[in-house]
């Protein structure tokens, strides 16, 4: 079981009242952003979502389902210790593993990307042959980056060192230096730009456990600027919430197995607008109600 203080909020993210007993889903916050290399703030994230979930409504749509279907845990914020990657992702992958184990679907809300390796670390110990979906602007694919081995431009390289090859799908992808992509071939699998390969993708991976993780500035910073590495070219709402639901695939048949999910890199004070907050609360409405 995690050591670390778990924060309670008051109030929760829209339509997250269940108590942590009845919960299909347990959501926290990871407010850590130490190795941002541009514009840190993405430690506000859970704060700023969780206040502006009030504006939009819970039911869906695009899914034509309601939050209040679905019994979700808002368990609060993790206390992390800004100093330390290392024992910060200890932290995340101590509390992740609880919640696993207590047979529940953990929900982050970083953060800076790096929070990822905490909760894939504890994911696939429980989860054999676990693949990660992984939205992104960037590959997250350097060894190291100044030095670190533990950073936000790296935290995808760290996630193969756990899963290997064939594990790890990436979409949305414009950003990247020569040697990230030269050594993705062959190992990780990248859809430049877009997400239109997600169907067949998700028949792939059909039968494994899959961990998601979405940071948010796969979006294009002309509908989400509110982020630390806006990056020209990227998706649109509609295209990143088609992939999602397609991933989840059809409610008639056996969905794929959700292992657990993610939400990275919302900045709100880069938006004065509340445009990208409102954004990211509709986001992750969507992926509750898919992944459920």
């Amino acid at each position: 079981m995690s050591g670390a203080r778990i924060l309670p909020v008051r109030p929760p993210f829209i339509g997250c009242g269940a108590s942590y007993e009845d919960a299909k889903f347990v959501m926290f916050g990871a407010p850590f952003d130490s190795t941002t290399s541009f514009r840190p703030g993405a430690r506000f994230a859970g704060q700023a979502m969780r206040a502006e979930s009030v504006g939009i409504e819970k039911f869906s749509p695009y899914q034509n389902r309601s939050l209040d279907e679905i019994p979700i845990c808002d368990a609060g914020e993790l206390e992390l210790p800004f100093g330390s990657a290392a024992r910060a992702l200890d932290e995340i992958e101590g509390f992740v593993s609880r919640v696993i184990g207590d047979g529940k679907t953990p929900v982050m809300i970083g953060g800076e990307h790096l929070v990822t390796l905490g909760a894939v670390r504890a994911a696939a110990k429980r989860y054999g042959g676990m693949a990660v979906v992984h939205f992104d602007a960037h590959a997250d694919l350097r060894d190291g980056f100044m030095g670190e081995s533990l950073s936000h431009a790296t935290v995808i390289r760290r996630v193969w060192d756990i899963l290997g090859d064939g594990s790890i799908f990436q979409f949305g992808i414009r950003s990247g230096d020569k040697e990230e992509f030269d050594w993705a071939n062959g190992r990780v699998y990248t859809e430049r730009f877009k997400a239109a390969s997600m169907e067949r993708v998700a028949g792939i991976i059909s039968g494994r456990p899959i961990y998601v993780t979405l940071d948010l500035d796969v979006l294009d910073p002309s509908e989400f600027p509110g982020t630390g590495t806006p990056e020209a070219g990227g998706l649109s709402f509609a295209e990143l919430l088609d992939a999602v639901i397609t991933l989840a695939g059809p409610a008639e048949k056996s969905r794929n197995k959700i292992a657990g999910f993610d939400l990275c890199e919302l900045s709100p004070h880069y938006d004065a607008s509340g445009v990208s907050t409102a954004a990211a609360c509709k986001i992750l409405r969507e992926m509750f109600i898919a992944f459920a």
